[in-house]
């Protein structure tokens, strides 16, 4: 529960800018265009990987902090709320403008 609710707190960023995913990764991925930082990846990766373990393999692992997953949805959440167009026109571009350049190198 832990990983989807961050997961659904990001993808709702996302989706206010208009920019749909089904790849979990990918949507990950996209955390720095939109101004969380390394650690807040490793956070959400980490909340990934121990949901995977416990759906597919029953491997059981204790939530590490659910103080740190609330800070995760409040965080989603402030930036959510305080996206403006141009802002969001400015992320828009900036993910564009990397996916022709990743185009260019294959």
């Amino acid at each position: 529960m832990a990983y989807y609710a961050c997961y659904n707190s990001l993808y709702a960023i996302l989706m206010k800018c208009g920019i749909y995913s089904e790849i979990h990764d990918c949507t990950i991925g996209l955390m720095l265009f939109l101004g969380f930082d390394p650690e807040d990846v490793k956070f959400i990766m980490r909340l990934k990987h121990n949901r995977i373990d416990i759906q597919y393999y029953l491997k059981n692992h204790a939530l590490e902090s659910e103080e740190k997953v609330k800070r995760f949805v409040i965080r989603c959440r402030t930036i959510n709320d305080s996206l403006t167009s141009l802002q969001i026109e400015s992320i828009r571009k900036t993910i564009e403008g990397r996916m022709k350049e990743k185009k260019k190198i294959k």
